[in-house]
């Protein structure tokens, strides 16, 4: 006997969304620059309108905007959040003292705070506060080492890291009005809440807080380190994929914003710390921020696995451009672009080719920073939690050694950055850098010696072929 069996009409229970792990207890929705829409109430969310005469839950109703609204449509950015307390019910705001020394928004030459200079330099990790210093959390330990541009004008960027050993709060909150900020923990993972949910981010794992959106950051493992990179008058994207095709790098679909999630708390004391033109200014108000029942729009937090990254390796023969290995790009007025590159495992194959990054003059400054594993170039050093720089147009490349042991090596298949992850932000354009970085830091490594000092070239004992002396063998 033959069974027929059949199944029609069968509909998913909901939209997808991300289970939580061990490591991370949230959810999120997926894909990068969508149009979320996201209810913690059933209900919450109007249809058909954004600002009824009186909203569900007696909510009230407010946009935030990250592009003008003449901007095109197609880089419109904003969002209608759903709270329980308007952002605007807050005290007068006042300067946070002592003023925060160490950060810096405009990389100016009017800015005796930062220097440009063609001298490239590293830094070994750069160090979590000791304990005589007390309590130190994400805003405190907010560090500027390199920059770009000026944050009042909305052009350029800055480089930053942060080492913190105590979590924001219980009732405090950050909100950075200079530029949206890219986060990369390297030392513990930032439990980071914000208007539009909450993220947990890991080394390994970026987050991208817009411009204008406040947020805490929480500490559960303790301890935190890494890099915070911002930029002024843009945002992040996706960068084209031209040749690549339709896939490859950074996929849309595994960048990761949160659900709506709210607090309900009337009767204590918060304060806003907010960042403007590189100063703190901070305001009190009698309810938390983190009151969004409900939201909608393009213009909210997300995270991105750089483990997720699908390498292309270089070709047949040659070398391909480092562009295969951008994650997001922006454009930070007059042209300036800068690229996120994440360095992660991949197979290189080439035959007949030098296989370390070539010597190189380039019109782009480099700044890189490691978040695990082993730095192998020999022109560097550079550990997990330190830094380089390497400025623009200036020669950089590998030792004479690590030139010698590539230009004779046997070529197979070699699998490169394993269990590793580096990055690199490459600026198409000078940057200064910081007074801290130069004598503040505490971790600045000796300006490295010339690493082909007293090396004769080899192409002197092709002489003789020229009618000249040839050189002796080595």
């Amino acid at each position: 006997m033959t069974t027929t069996r059949t199944f029609t009409g069968a509909t998913a229970p909901g939209p997808y969304t991300t289970p939580p792990t061990a490591a991370d207890p949230y959810t999120y929705q997926v894909g990068f620059g969508n149009r979320f829409a996201s209810e913690a109430l059933p209900g919450a969310l109007p249809v058909g309108c954004n600002t009824p005469q009186r909203c569900a839950y007696d909510l009230v109703s407010e946009q935030l905007n990250g592009a003008a609204f003449v901007s095109p449509r197609a880089s419109q950015l904003n969002s209608w959040l759903y709270r329980i307390q308007p952002s605007l019910a807050h005290a007068p705001p006042r300067p946070l003292l002592p003023a925060a020394a160490d950060i810096e928004a405009v990389f100016t030459s009017a800015n005796p705070a930062a220097v440009a200079t063609p001298q490239d330099y590293g830094w070994d990790k750069f160090p979590l506060p000791s304990a005589s210093e007390g309590h130190v959390d994400f805003v405190a330990g907010l560090k500027t080492v390199a920059g770009h541009g000026d944050a009042t004008l909305g052009r350029g960027l800055a480089l930053h890291v942060y080492a913190a050993n105590a979590s924001m709060g219980p009732r405090r909150a950050f909100c950075n009005n200079d530029g949206d900020m890219l986060l990369l923990p390297q030392e513990g993972r930032l439990d980071v809440q914000t208007e539009f949910g909450r993220l947990m981010a890991r080394p390994g794992e970026l987050v991208v807080v817009q411009a204008g959106i406040r947020f805490s950051v929480r500490l559960p493992d303790g301890v935190g380190r890494g890099y915070a990179w911002e930029v002024f008058g843009g945002h992040f994207e996706l960068p084209e994929l031209g040749p690549v095709g339709a896939n490859g790098m950074a996929q849309a679909r595994d960048f990761e914003t949160p659900v709506a999630g709210f607090d309900v708390d009337l009767a204590s004391g918060w304060t806003v710390v907010v960042k403007l033109a590189g100063r703190l200014i901070e305001y009190e108000q009698p309810h938390t921020p983190f009151d969004v029942v409900a939201w909608h729009g393009n213009y909210a937090p997300y995270k991105y696995a750089l483990e997720r990254f699908v390498s292309s390796a270089t070709s047949d023969r040659d070398q391909s451009d480092p562009s295969i290995c951008c994650v997001v790009t922006a454009r930070c007025g007059d042209g300036v672009v800068a690229d996120l590159l994440v360095f992660t495992p991949k197979t290189l194959a080439t035959r007949d080719t030098f296989r370390p990054p070539y010597f190189h003059r380039n019109m782009a400054t480099e700044l890189m920073g490691m978040v695990y594993g082993v730095w192998h170039g020999s022109g560097t050093r550079l550990e997990p939690g330190g830094l380089t720089y390497e400025p623009s147009y200036m020669p950089h490349g590998e030792s004479h050694q690590r030139w010698i042991d590539a230009t004779t090596a046997d070529l197979g298949p070699e699998r490169i950055f394993e269990d590793t992850i580096a990055f690199m932000i490459h600026v198409s354009a000078h940057v200064s850098l910081t007074k801290y970085a130069l004598e503040r830091s505490g971790c600045l490594q000796p300006v490295q010696d010339d690493v082909w000092r007293d090396v004769e070239p080899a192409f002197v004992r092709h002489l003789g072929a020229l009618g000249g002396e040839p050189a002796a063998e080595p």
